[in-house]
C-alpha cells in the first residue's frame, strides 16, 4: 500500500509541518511509496516541479501524482497516478469576453479527519492538520499519525502517534488498549515499556512533565 500525501495551502506552511514531524520520526517516510495528491491546490508544471523537488530533498520518493492536469505532466515529473484517455488543457478565455463573476470564497479546511472504517494493517493514515478519529480499530501493523489527539473507538493494536506537528497538549484516548506503540509529541512508549496493567482497557494518554501517563478510563 502507498502513502498519500496531500499539501494544502499555503505548501510553505504545509512543508514546515512535514519538517516537523520528520523531526521525530526521522526514518518515518524510508522505503515507503508515497503518492502526491495536488487535487485542488492549482499548481502550474514548475511549482509541480519545485514541489516535488522540495519533497525529493527530504528524501521522499513521489512514486505518482493524482490531481494534476493533463498538460503539466511529463518528462523530469513522476507519472499520473492512474491512466486515462488524454485531453487538451482548458482553452484560454477570450480577453474580449466579459471577466466571470469571482468565485466564492472556498470553506475552511477540515480541522478534524474522521475515518468510518477500520485501518488496516500496513495502512498508514497521516493527518498533520488537527485529531484523527477512528470508529473502529486500528490492527497491528498499522500506523495513525495525528497533528492533534488521536481517539480509538475499537481496539488500539497498532502505533498511535498524537502530536506529530509539535503539540505536546495533544492526547490518545481508545477503548481498548493493546497498542504496538504510542507516542506524543516525539516521546514514545513501546508495548514492553507500558507493561500487561492497562492492556485491554479503556485509556487516555497524555503528557506529564514531559513523560508520557497512561490512565484508566471509567
Amino acid at each position: 500500500m502507498a502513502m498519500v500525501l496531500a499539501p494544502t495551502q499555503p505548501v510553505a506552511d504545509w512543508l514546515s509541518d512535514l519538517d516537523a514531524l520528520a523531526r521525530r520520526s526521522p526514518a518515518f517516510f524510508s522505503g515507503r511509496p508515497v503518492i502526491l495528491d495536488v487535487s485542488g491546490l492549482g499548481l502550474d508544471r514548475a511549482a509541480l516541479a519545485g514541489l516535488v523537488a522540495d519533497l525529493a530533498a527530504r528524501d521522499i520518493a513521489i512514486l505518482g501524482v493524482e490531481g494534476a492536469g493533463p498538460g503539466i505532466l511529463g518528462e523530469g515529473l513522476p507519472p499520473p497516478l492512474s491512466g486515462g484517455r488524454p485531453a487538451a488543457d482548458i482553452a484560454a478565455p477570450d480577453p474580449a469576453a466579459p471577466a466571470p463573476p469571482p468565485p466564492e470564497a472556498p470553506p475552511a479546511p477540515a480541522r478534524s479527519l474522521i475515518l468510518d472504517t477500520p485501518v488496516r494493517s500496513g495502512q498508514a493514515i497521516l493527518h498533520l492538520e488537527g485529531d484523527i478519529t477512528v470508529m473502529g480499530s486500528v490492527a497491528s501493523g498499522a500506523e495513525v499519525i495525528a497533528g492533534g489527539s488521536i481517539h480509538v473507538y475499537g481496539t488500539l493494536r497498532g502505533r498511535a502517534i498524537a502530536g506529530a506537528a509539535g503539540n505536546p497538549q495533544a492526547r490518545i484516548y481508545c477503548r481498548r488498549f493493546e497498542p504496538e506503540l504510542i507516542a506524543i509529541d516525539g516521546l514514545y512508549r513501546t508495548a514492553d515499556d507500558l507493561g500487561p496493567t492497562l492492556r485491554g482497557q479503556a485509556i487516555e494518554a497524555r503528557l506529564v512533565e514531559d513523560a508520557i501517563k497512561v490512565t484508566k478510563l471509567d
